[in-house]
């Protein structure tokens, strides 16, 4: 998934993000509002990690949420297609 996508549905992102990071507060993710950077800023600021080890955290997590999202739309898709042939 791009960043792109992930910004575009930020509501439903900021569940997946606290379920992955819960040290992250609302109000943290209310100024990260989609930004990459912030988030990756925050995990540091929160985990008192490198930042390059944040933004590792970042990209491993945004290649696993892409996976989880491709796969349930896909399925969401082919459902829906199925339900329309009725």
């Amino acid at each position: 998934m791009n960043w792109d996508r992930i910004e575009g549905n930020w509501k439903q992102v900021k569940g997946k993000m606290i379920e992955q990071w819960g040290k992250l507060t609302d109000d943290d993710l209310d100024v990260v509002a989609g930004r990459r950077d912030q988030l990756a800023g925050k995990i540091q600021e929160r985990y008192g990690c490198a930042r390059e080890e944040a933004e590792k955290q970042v990209a491993a997590w945004e290649r696993r949420v892409s996976d989880d999202w491709f796969e349930s739309s896909s399925h969401a898709s082919k459902h829906m297609q199925r339900g329309s042939r009725h």
